[in-house]
């Protein structure tokens, strides 16, 4: 499940028992238009994939109100031409990329940025003093690189990450610390409001760190793009409100103290004219 969760359990299933090692699958044409080619010999992995199609049934009129037949004057049932879409499945064939050979594949994102940051220590503790909630570094066993949790009441962020990841890291989690706090606790967020609440998360982290002069690029814009896909466009559009509003409020909020001015008063004499007799 966690290599391929494009595709359904039993799938992913269905792959495993096949393909034991693999990594990234394809259809035939896709790895062609990639520029690979399946290798001779090689076996595609078969698994289901929906198969669409109208048919037109002809079925006894039901009165919506009362559930039951409709009858004509001759006594007969009515009857009427209702189109379906019945749940169909093939066999397809995919192709592991180990089955292939030819260009490499392009590379999208970065799994962890690197780097230091300037006034590293200064900026990780002004966004500490910002957070909703309470920030700890601490080792857990999740794929991700930090997590809030309400229920915890806290923000966890791995330890031993470099300066840029941990400072991206850390807005990321209090974006989601400042925006997200669900109404119900043990709420499960539909698909499309966690595709919403990551975008909004990883764009003002972006944006925040850019502002600062950390790149964060390989990583967000990769990650951004990962849980947009499929979103419509005024989905995105109604986020960035969010996204600006918010990044402004905690690019505000740790930017440092501009220096103290002494300013000096200069006091400018005046030479007084004196009249001249004459």
């Amino acid at each position: 499940m966690a290599k391929f969760h494009h595709y359904s359990f039993g799938n992913a299933l269905l792959i495993l028992f096949q393909c034991p090692h693999a990594t990234n699958v394809a259809g035939y044409n896709t790895w062609t238009q990639l520029g690979r080619q399946v290798k001779k010999g090689e076996k595609g992995i078969q698994i289901l994939a929906p198969c669409n199609f109208r048919a037109t049934l002809e079925r006894e009129k039901i009165d919506p109100l009362s559930g039951q037949t409709i009858y004509g004057p001759d006594g007969k049932p009515l009857t009427e031409k209702v189109k379906i879409s019945p749940n169909r499945f093939k066999i397809a064939h995919v192709f592991d990329l180990s089955q292939t050979e030819g260009r490499e594949l392009p590379q999208i994102g970065v799994s962890e940025l690197s780097g230091d940051v300037a006034d590293y220590t200064g900026i990780y503790d002004r966004l500490t003093a910002l957070s909703p909630l309470p920030v700890m570094q601490e080792a857990f066993e999740r794929s991700a690189k930090g997590y809030t949790s309400f229920m915890e009441n806290r923000i966890v962020i791995k330890p031993g990450m470099s300066q840029v990841q941990t400072i991206k890291t850390l807005v990321h989690e209090i974006a989601h610390a400042k925006l997200h706090q669900p109404q119900d606790l043990l709420a499960v967020p539909s698909p499309a409001e966690k595709r919403r609440k990551e975008v909004e998360a990883e764009s003002i982290a972006y944006v925040v760190c850019q502002h600062f002069g950390i790149d964060t690029t390989d990583y967000s814009l990769a990650y951004v793009a990962s849980w947009s896909k499929g979103t419509e466009l005024a989905e995105l559009k109604a986020s960035l409100n969010v996204i600006h509003s918010t990044a402004g409020e905690i690019i505000d909020a740790i930017s440092p103290p501009p220096p103290k001015m002494e300013r000096t008063q200069e006091r400018v004499q005046h030479p007084r004219q004196r009249k001249q007799r004459r």
